[in-house]
């Protein structure tokens, strides 16, 4: 087997494991989409619905899993470390799949990225699903600490900052990568996925200055790429800065 081939199996395992879609997604070949310069309400109220119905969707999931744990830390006939392998699986969900939890449209897509012009500097697709993963992986070993902290108590602060996180990053998801709203992307990227980051791991530092630590890495790769995001949407015509009316145009 050779490099390439090996190459190959590596990038469809990764893209399998984050769900990924490297395909194209089904467009009307006569058609293409147009912006204007009109603010589109319509989006605007549909981002914030569906990214306060998500956090409270996750929330009933922590409650969920508070008063599972609370049942099987009272059983005394199963081990010690059985809540502990629940935890763990149940933030590795969260970090892997907390679209299941949104109404938006959350397709985890390379077609964009691999459509737009882009820096010399940014990173090979590839990289984006890998460095992800790693991140799910630190994400799970630090709430898993973070939760022992808090005496098994999931319905707290650090985790009810954590679920706001992820719910905003798969927004953003659903307007840079689904919708290619360029120009929106840069602010919802600073002020959604980097800002919350930051927040959470200061709250988890303060928690527990390992788990901080742990987690510090992530807001290093968002930094990494709200610079890329604001330099793709310089590169690709620097439209507005919020969501805008998109049309369909017969070619």
């Amino acid at each position: 087997m050779n490099k390439s081939q090996n190459s190959g199996i590596l990038e469809q395992l990764v893209n399998t494991i984050m769900g990924v879609k490297t395909g194209n997604q089904q467009q009307s070949p006569n058609t293409s989409i147009a912006a204007t310069q009109e603010l589109d309400i319509k989006a605007v109220v549909v981002y914030k619905l569906g990214t306060i119905l998500q956090i409270g969707a996750m929330i009933l999931a922590l409650l969920g899993m508070e008063k599972l744990i609370i049942l099987i830390d009272n059983n005394s006939s199963l081990p010690n470390w059985f809540s502990t392998l629940l935890t763990a699986l149940f933030f590795t969900l969260l970090s892997l799949r907390s679209r299941i939890f949104s109404l938006l449209d959350n397709t985890r897509s390379r077609q964009t990225y691999d459509q737009v012009i882009r820096p010399r500097w940014s990173p090979p697709p590839l990289a984006f699903p890998i460095v992800w993963m790693i991140i799910a992986v630190l994400r799970v070993i630090s709430s898993v600490l973070v939760w022992q902290q808090m005496n098994h108590q999931f319905l707290v602060i650090p985790f009810i900052l954590f679920v706001v996180h992820l719910a905003l990053g798969d927004t953003w998801n659903t307007i840079f990568t689904v919708e290619r709203r360029l120009g929106a992307a840069v602010p919802v990227v600073i002020l959604g996925p980097w800002l919350s980051a930051v927040v959470v791991t200061a709250i988890y530092w303060q928690t527990s200055p390992v788990a901080g630590m742990i987690l510090s890495f992530s807001c290093v790769w968002l930094t990494v790429a709200a610079a890329l995001v604001l330099r793709i949407w310089q590169l690709n015509g620097s439209e507005p800065l919020y969501p805008v009316k998109l049309t369909p145009v017969e070619e």
